[in-house]
């Protein structure tokens, strides 16, 4: 049964109430760096000053030298809300396959901020504005509408739950801890504590956020409108609405990937309706092993190159299997970018094992066994990037040795599942949803279960 939208901010705390009074301004972390290059399209003001064209600003002696001027800080406001500005050299995808540099081009405000000797470009915007880049970036303007209005409230979600978040976080005294090292292991998790700045950043470590550089389709402004003010709810607070790639056939849940809280809306679920099949346990070895060294039907188990293509960009679109995939290594290649990625001389690699899995098969602990040392790390996002020269897909994967000489494997095959942690919504599992028909509301309370859908704000 689809629940219906509910109109009604006054569940709130006091602080989520004061803060999302009206649509609120986010601000989000473009680039930095010691010089920066930048462009007004149309006029900007500056301490009443109308600044247009080409800028530079340099770091130095501790100083944003600007125009003749060194000081701490600089916010260029728009004259009008159609005004733009370029920065050049932004980094897409860091550390993934599709890295690269652009010059992207942005509305709102720009602040420059200094910190640990580099500027810091911050585009200050409406929310609404925001989501209409965000939506472009992450998916095809041809998504369905119901796949648009869907990422629409999730993204509005995750960006005002996690502004709340950094405003009781900079509150606190002590921040939360993200790692945990010993002698025996090493688990670490990847969150959004460490923007300090900023709101959220541009990259894919938050929302994919590219400014009006991609231009906004009717559907997807469309789908912002219709949703307007619309998120998710879970006792009274706003759902954290993660979301990736592909789940692989069963969503993760929070803990395993992030701190250890447990979220009841983002929870172990087969991506298939009706969700009445029994579920495997995957935090068994013997579970995890058959499950991902098949092929169950979900709805994320798709090649229709057309749904895929509402998700997946262009860059995206040059990875083709991803709900079952493979990875080999040679030994030389593996213990080689091992040592690489975690600075630690394992010597040669004789072993990956399994330690513990999330309730998608995902690893959030893997022991790496060498001649020279043994570790165990983690959570879902760390054994990604050690094992990679990038980021392996996700974490769901066993391990298949092969020429096994003196107890050294010559080779490793890495079979695995899905892409992205799995937490939430299943982007292409969705996409799928809406071309069958689902309403945005059922694609949302099939991916987080208990949520309802609430209007924050008009």
């Amino acid at each position: 049964m689809q629940k219906a939208l509910i109109d009604d901010s006054t569940m709130f705390t006091h602080t989520t109430q004061t803060l999302f009074k009206k649509e609120p301004i986010v601000s989000v972390g473009i680039v930095s760096g010691q010089t920066l290059h930048f462009t007004f399209n149309q006029p900007y003001l500056i301490n009443g000053l109308q600044v247009q064209g080409e800028q530079i600003a340099t770091f130095i002696d501790g100083k944003i030298a600007w125009n003749g001027e060194a000081v701490n800080e600089l916010l260029f406001i728009p004259t009008e809300r159609q005004c733009s500005f370029s920065l050049n050299d932004v980094t897409i995808g860091v550390n993934f396959h599709w890295q690269r540099q652009e010059t992207q081009t942005f509305t709102g405000s720009l602040r420059l901020l200094l910190n640990h000797h580099k500027i810091y470009a911050i585009n200050e915007l409406p929310v609404e504005d925001y989501l209409e880049s965000v939506i472009s970036s992450e998916m095809s303007a041809t998504s369905s509408p119901e796949l648009l209005k869907a990422h629409a409230v999730i993204s509005r979600s995750w960006l005002l739950a996690q502004m709340v978040k950094r405003t009781s976080t900079n509150n606190k005294k002590t921040k939360t801890a993200s790692c945990f090292q010993d002698n025996e292991s090493l688990i670490k998790w990847y969150d959004r504590e460490d923007h300090t700045l900023f709101d959220v950043c541009a990259d894919d470590h938050c929302q994919r956020y590219q400014g009006i550089t991609k231009e906004t389709s009717p559907h997807v402004a469309q789908a912002i409108a219709t949703t307007r003010g619309q998120i998710l709810t879970y006792d009274h607070e706003i759902c954290d609405a993660r979301f990736s790639k592909s789940c692989g056939g069963m969503v993760e849940e929070f803990q395993y990937c992030w701190e250890n809280i447990k979220k009841p809306y983002l929870t172990k679920l087969r991506d298939i309706t009706p969700n009445n099949t029994p579920l495997p346990d995957l935090t068994i070895e013997k579970n995890a092993e058959e499950w991902i060294r098949t092929s169950p039907a979900a709805f994320c188990n798709t090649n229709d190159k057309k749904i895929l293509s509402q998700v997946l960009n262009d860059y995206d679109q040059k990875t083709t299997d991803f709900y079952r995939w493979t990875v080999d290594y040679g030994q030389e290649e593996l213990s080689k970018l091992i040592f690489q990625k975690s600075g630690i001389d394992f010597g040669k690699i004789t072993d990956l094992i399994p330690i513990e899995r999330g309730t998608s098969g995902r690893l959030c602990r893997l022991k790496i066994i060498g001649t020279k040392r043994t570790l165990t790390v983690g959570k879902e996002l760390e054994i990604r990037r050690i094992l990679s020269t990038s980021h392996l897909y996700s974490s769901a994967f066993v391990v298949d040795k092969y020429d096994i000489i003196n107890g050294v494997p010559q080779r490793f095959q890495l079979i695995g599942a899905g892409w992205g942690h799995g937490v939430g919504l299943c982007q292409i599992g969705a996409a799928v949803m809406g071309e069958q028909g689902f309403k945005y509301n059922a694609i949302l309370t099939h991916y987080y279960p208990g949520a309802d859908i609430r209007k924050i704000y008009q």
